[in-house]
């Protein structure tokens, strides 16, 4: 019997918890940029009893994450996919947040729809952020959503980019677009696709925005949201273990919005 193989894209805090939770008895390959943190998280759940294969890679290289999916598939059949790997405006001018946010999640989409087992199913980590970006329409949704990654950057909607935060929104926009548009080529190999959309979450990724000059504002809509507090990379992670799991074999092309209810607060007056 072939090997079920697990591939978490990215090793942050909601990366480890989605390893923890999908790579038991399974082989694991989990990938970053970060080597010391690769190599540290690796060692880390080695130590735990899994079966770990850390392999280097930077999403927004083409030859990089086809070098991946081509390691992952030759330990065995790829049956589920995370990829979580993200940089946000604290974190990183326009060209990074394009190459990360946006050409990276093209480029597993892409390279991971030629590997992907039947049966098997996959999730982008996007983010509530895109919520509140205007969604384009028509023929602007279908050409955003189904650019090869290698376009899209050089698309006049995205070399028009000029703030960060504005970058992040639209890119976590499109990513659900691009999920949408990557549910039939990945259908094609009887395989599902789906996107996840946190709010908040306790990640360093996180605390570095509570953080910024916006954090107080982040914090309001926590303190006015359903759940009245910050998300933890294990409530993610339970979201992803739905969306790969059979009891979503109906579900593919589809985001799970998965912020505490901040966005409903928003979007129904109760805040500004």
């Amino acid at each position: 019997m072939a090997r079920n193989v697990v591939v978490v894209i990215g090793v942050g805090g909601m990366g480890q918890a989605i390893a923890r939770r999908q790579g038991a008895g399974a082989q694991l390959v989990i990938a970053d940029f970060d080597q010391e943190l690769l190599e540290s998280v690796a060692k880390q759940l080695e130590g735990e009893g899994y079966q770990v294969t850390p392999v280097e890679v930077d999403v927004s290289s083409r030859p990089s994450v086809a070098a991946l999916a081509e390691r992952a598939s030759a330990l065995g059949e790829v049956r589920s996919v995370a990829h979580t790997a993200g940089v946000s405006p604290v974190q990183a001018p326009v060209v990074a947040i394009v190459a990360v946010d946006l050409v990276g999640v093209a480029l597993v989409l892409e390279e991971f729809a030629k590997v992907i087992a039947p049966g098997g199913a996959g999730v982008v980590i996007a983010s509530m952020g895109g919520q509140f970006h205007p969604a384009p329409t028509g023929q602007d949704a279908i050409r955003l959503a189904t650019a090869p990654a290698e376009e899209l950057a050089s698309l006049p909607e995205v070399a028009a980019l000029t703030d960060p935060g504005a970058a992040y929104a639209f890119a976590k926009r499109i990513n659900l677009l691009q999920v949408r548009a990557a549910s039939s080529a990945w259908g094609a190999r009887g395989a599902r696709i789906n996107s996840v959309s946190p709010g908040v979450i306790a990640t360093p990724m996180g605390q570095a925005e509570l953080a910024s000059g916006h954090g107080t504002a982040m914090q309001t809509m926590i303190d006015a949201s359903n759940a009245g507090r910050i998300g933890t990379p294990a409530d993610i992670a339970a979201a992803v273990d739905f969306l790969l799991s059979p009891a979503a074999g109906f579900i593919s092309g589809a985001d799970l919005l998965v912020d505490g209810g901040v966005t409903a607060a928003i979007t129904t007056g109760r805040l500004g």
